[in-house]
């Protein structure tokens, strides 16, 4: 039972959740005697991966490549699945991965489970614990096709060193011209700043900060705490913040170690988008706030109040303790 991982990086670089997906991939491996091999795509040090348990990299350059294309990706991993003969293929839930991996589930005709969140409760029968309704439950999948594709949750295994000795191959999938047919003109991306998607603390805004002349303070806590920045759906379609930064159900889906949640009510689809963080502080001036209900810490305040008082305090520790 041999293991393809797409190690999916930006900009030459891997992401945190390609360390996850190596740790889990790793961890399968020991379990079944088998190895792990990673797929990258136009990386530019694939050294890294042999920290978190990956035995062998398959490196594909292509120029093709260099912007996103779905199909193209997808059959690059495909092939790559075949020519292992890998019988798990697992993915992160990154916005890229989940366009691919269902593409690349059809091409093995391989069963496909998403949101997986743990280690196969069996591996014979194949079952998987997976979230389910919006984050508020869990169900248990079984995958009887001989092939399977997973996608990992963000953040819901944790990234763990097991150094091995690495082979490094290079791989050069057969793409087909039909697959370009969407040209990337051009793209912006944001910089110097740490992303919704691989931060450990978000600090997320909503109606509360009455305007976009006050989120300096939110900003303030989130530099101090080397957070991301977000805001609630409302926020980005008022234009107080770029629509990049809106997380929930709507929006970009959060799987921070911590999330703080400040002015925000707490709409089902904002809890929904945002359930799977470990630990989620409120801070809201309305005690009956729903999101309260789903807090494990909260203040009832006054956030221009708050805001800048607990702000002074962390910069305070960290002077002490650094």
């Amino acid at each position: 039972m041999s293991i393809l991982i797409y190690a999916e990086s930006a900009e030459g670089k891997f992401k945190k959740t390609a360390f996850e997906l190596a740790s889990y991939a790793k961890k399968i491996a020991a379990e079944t005697g088998t190895s792990v091999t990673a797929l990258t795509i136009n990386a530019t040090d694939t050294s890294s991966l042999a920290q978190y348990g990956v035995d062998k990299v398959l490196n594909v350059k292509s120029d093709k490549l260099t912007a996103f294309n779905a199909k193209a990706f997808a059959d690059a991993i495909k092939q790559a699945a075949q020519k292992e003969s890998a019988k798990i293929v697992l993915f992160n839930s990154t916005t890229d991965s989940l366009y691919i991996a269902p593409l690349v589930a059809v091409a093995l005709e391989a069963g496909y489970a998403s949101n997986v969140v743990a280690q196969p409760v069996s591996l014979s029968p194949f079952q998987v614990k997976r979230h389910a309704f919006s984050n508020k439950a869990f169900s248990v999948t079984e995958i009887t096709t001989d092939v399977k594709v997973l996608a990992i949750g963000k953040n819901s295994y944790g990234i763990f060193e097991s150094p091995v000795s690495l082979s490094q191959e290079d791989f050069a999938p057969s793409l087909n011209d039909a697959d370009f047919t969407v040209k990337v003109e051009s793209s912006e991306k944001v910089t110097g700043k740490v992303t919704i998607a691989d931060a450990e603390i978000v600090v997320s805004g909503g109606r509360g900060l009455k305007g976009p002349e006050n989120w300096h303070i939110l900003e303030d806590l989130a530099a101090v705490l080397g957070a991301a920045t977000a805001c609630s759906k409302p926020v980005s379609d008022l234009g107080w913040r770029p629509h990049s930064e809106h997380v929930g159900q709507t929006g970009k889906p959060v799987a921070a170690n911590l999330y703080i949640a400040i002015g925000i009510s707490g709409a089902i689809q904002h809890i929904a988008g945002i359930n799977s963080s470990k630990v989620k502080v409120v801070i809201n001036s309305d005690a009956d706030a729903p999101f309260f209900k789903v807090a494990d810490y909260g203040v009832v305040g006054d956030a221009f109040d708050i805001v800048p008082k607990l702000t002074e305090k962390i910069k305070a520790f960290k002077a002490q303790n650094s």
